[in-house]
């Protein structure tokens, strides 16, 4: 579980340090990129942060699941930001979408006693 909060908290700090990176991945629906941006990583710090307690955790990873499927739409809309662009590495962009369901497979794993 150590390995899994890690990876969270550092996102979430990403989040703060590079917004600009998790701002060109907001879908133009989605009001509030900024705040949204701040909101969802200070999020991913404090779950991260809570799986490392027995008290916390399962509620934790199941709070990590439901951030994992909200953030979902930003994961397509960089896909098609970078087939839009022609870019290049399009083809990481659409391995990420699997990833996703890899990340909430990888939580529920938390969620059980």
């Amino acid at each position: 579980m150590n390995i899994m909060a890690v990876f969270y908290m550092a996102a979430g700090v990403n989040h703060f340090i590079n917004p600009d990176f998790y701002l060109k991945m907001m879908p133009t629906w989605i009001p509030w990129h900024k705040e949204l941006v701040f909101i969802s990583g200070l999020f991913e710090i404090l779950f991260g942060f809570f799986l490392l307690f027995p008290f916390s955790g399962k509620m934790a990873a199941w709070c990590i699941i439901a951030l994992l499927v909200a953030v979902f739409p930003a994961n397509i809309q960089m896909m098609l930001n970078a087939m839009d662009e022609n870019n290049p590495r399009f083809w990481i962009t659409v391995l990420r979408l699997p990833l996703q369901i890899l990340l909430i497979r990888w939580a529920y794993g938390f969620t059980k006693p």
